[in-house]
């Protein structure tokens, strides 16, 4: 079994970083990433490190970009309500709900197995994410 330079396994500070990600939001994981991206040689955990803040950073996309849907409705409901009139489209709105709510389980269901996963310094294949780590982490 590996050990860092702090004295933890790979494995479990690899969890760590993943579960960070998963309970405490940027901050926490972006320090750990960033201390293990500086300090640790270890491939693994230098791909999972990245592959954890790669994989917040498209959750948070994919629901700031569902959510604009119901923002532009909004705006075009205040617009047309200037002249009396209404608009809303509550099946999209709901629609939009439904998938963001869908993917914040999907993203605490795959933390939590990479989280697991990692202590035994394994991974789950998420191929897009994976293909640009290795493109641009060699």
């Amino acid at each position: 079994m590996q050990k860092t330079k702090i004295g933890v396994s790979v494995g479990l500070l690899g969890a760590v970083i993943y579960f960070m990600g998963l309970f405490s939001g940027y901050l926490a994981t972006l320090l750990l990433a960033g201390y293990v991206l500086l300090f640790e040689e270890n491939e693994w955990l230098r791909k999972s490190a990245v592959k954890a803040v790669a994989l917040m950073v498209v959750f948070s996309l994919a629901a700031t970009v569902m959510n604009l849907i119901p923002n532009v409705i909004g705006v075009l409901d205040n617009l047309v309500s200037i002249f009396g009139g209404s608009f809303h489209i509550g099946f999209l709105s709901s629609l939009v709900y439904a998938v963001t709510g869908a993917l914040d389980i999907l993203e605490k269901l795959l933390f939590m197995a990479l989280g697991l996963r990692a202590l035994t310094q394994g991974t789950i294949a998420v191929p897009i994410v994976d293909g640009l780590i290795n493109k641009y982490m060699g």
